[in-house]
């Protein structure tokens, strides 16, 4: 028995060492966890292996083969997952073919090819087009709307104030262009530049501000948005055709814009020049109440207007006759209130030949510097005289108190009063402080019939106010008084139903209601 025993422990280590020789492939297990692992890539399995980490290494080994395999970017499915038991040996697959055969599950479940592209960045708005031949086409049809004579030329530059190379488009005349290929080799670029400006500046200064022969010109040409270009990768169905791009881009979109009225502008032409009602005017501008509110030359109106994706800005030098109203001539009179002003002479309307500037952007103008006039009939300016002077002010005339008693039609309140009130009963407690509502000379103290104690006030803008039912008189006529000096204390004298101030502001002798002047 013990003889059987010994050569059984003998045979088993002679097979056990013989595996090792033999069969290196098999690894000997001994754990009861998990140790022995099919793998499978995208559900396909891929080969044996004895530790997860191991399979992922062979992924990694796997995508650099399936990139470096490729002229493009390719991105493809890659899920790996494990069954595992535990054994004491087992067969595993070599690194090498587990690689290969993982290479090949990648390549056969591509997802999708990403594109060489040149990627246009106009605002928020991107566009994918296929090359920069595309872009350069794309940006000629741009500017051909509004150059039909082909007098500038776009190219795409380096953008100097980006860190990451991204191109951006530049605009400048034809003959520039060619000038600059010529003398780029001469002269360093920045001083090419400004030789080349300043020519064709003296050029068109000299040769085209002439009426008997002028011809209208294109004297700029500018893209309004910023535009950035670069270099990227997309999928193919995202790159674009350059027609379907260009329908895009010049298409309109409603957005609002700031209008600042200019002299001789009516709401209703302002209206009619943006393509609105004059009632959708007045609704998005809260300071335009109707059609009769007042407006000013440098006024700021709220106008929708129709704009593409991407403006261009042009200067086109024009000929034009125009009949046009010479400036208003204002003759300041430092004694009179600034709300005084009259007409000195009446303006008559001029006739002249112009040679302009005129901006458009897109096809709307967007105003005129004159080049050259030439006055067929002098317009005569309108003169008008105006004072400097600001006028009074009207301030609350008593320390607080409350209004018992308004302007206007009342029932009486006792016999001998008035059924129409001419100015505002303000109570309070016999004594308090009155004091001028603004400043003036006094031309009435003392008593006056149903008043009681009254004063009377005359103001330099030609208004007076009126004090009663005081109970002390602090002034006397003739004396002059200022804006908030203390004159009186409020009573119950005269024609009176309790103690309160009476107040009264008069305009040509005639009642005003006092909240309408008061601050």
């Amino acid at each position: 028995m013990k003889r059987l025993l010994r050569f059984i422990t003998v045979m088993g280590a002679l097979a056990y060492l013989s595996l090792l020789l033999f069969m290196p492939s098999l690894d000997l297990k001994t754990s009861n966890e998990d140790n022995y692992f099919e793998v499978f890539l995208n559900g396909s399995p891929v080969g044996l292996s004895d530790s997860e980490e191991s399979a992922r290494a062979c992924l990694r080994s796997a995508r650099r083969n399936a990139a470096f395999g490729s002229d493009h970017l390719a991105f493809a499915k890659a899920e790996l997952s494990f069954s595992g038991e535990a054994v004491i040996f087992g067969e595993v697959t070599p690194q090498d073919e587990m690689t290969e055969a993982m290479t090949s599950v990648l390549l056969q479940n591509e997802q999708e090819t990403l594109s060489h592209c040149y990627t246009v960045k106009i605002g928020t708005y991107l566009y994918n087009l296929p090359s920069r031949d595309a872009v350069d086409e794309l940006l000629a049809m741009v500017i051909a709307r509004f150059d039909p004579k082909g007098e500038y030329v776009v190219r795409l530059i380096p953008d100097e104030d980006r860190e990451l190379y991204v191109l951006t488009p530049e605009v400048v005349p034809v003959n520039v262009h060619e000038m600059r290929q010529e003398r780029a080799e001469q002269l360093p670029m920045a001083g090419v530049d400004a030789v080349l400006w300043d020519i064709l500046t003296e050029v068109r200064a000299a040769e085209n501000t002439d009426f008997d022969d002028f011809e209208e010109s294109l004297v700029d040409l500018t893209l309004v948005q910023t535009i950035e270009v670069a270099e990227s990768y997309v999928p193919q169905e995202r790159i674009l055709r350059v027609e379907d791009v260009y329908a895009d881009i010049t298409r309109d979109e409603e957005e609002n814009a700031v209008y600042e009225v200019r002299a001789g502008d009516t709401l209703s032409e302002i209206a009619e020049n943006f393509g609105l009602s004059l009632d959708g005017l007045i609704a998005i501008n809260s300071n335009l109440t109707d059609a009769s509110s007042l407006i000013r030359p440098g006024d700021k109106l709220t106008v929708t207007v129709a704009r593409p994706v991407l403006s261009v800005k042009t200067v086109v030098q024009q000929y034009y006759e125009e009949d046009y109203q010479a400036d208003v001539i204002y003759k300041d009179n430092d004694t009179w209130y600034t709300n005084r002003q009259e007409v000195i002479q009446e303006a008559s309307t001029g006739h002249r030949r112009v040679i302009a500037d005129v901006t458009y952007l897109d096809s709307v103008s967007q105003g005129a510097d004159i080049v050259r006039e030439e006055v067929v009939a002098a317009a005569v300016p309108k003169i008008i005289e105006r004072g400097t002077v600001p006028p009074p002010t009207y301030i609350w005339p008593t320390s607080g108190g409350r209004i018992s008693s308004g302007f206007g039609r009342r029932n009486a309140p006792k016999a001998g009063a008035s059924t129409y009130h001419q100015g505002l009963d303000i109570a309070v407690s016999t004594g308090t402080a009155v004091w001028a509502s603004s400043g003036g000379t006094v031309t009435l103290a003392g008593w006056q019939g149903g008043y009681g104690n009254v004063i009377y006030i005359q103001h330099p803008d030609g208004r007076v106010t009126r004090y009663g039912h005081l109970s002390r008189i602090e002034v006397s006529p003739g004396q002059k008084v200022s804006q908030g000096q203390r004159i009186a204390l409020s009573g119950n004298t005269g024609n009176s139903t309790g103690p309160h101030l009476h107040f009264e502001i008069r305009i040509n002798g005639n009642a005003v209601n006092p909240l309408d002047y008061l601050n």
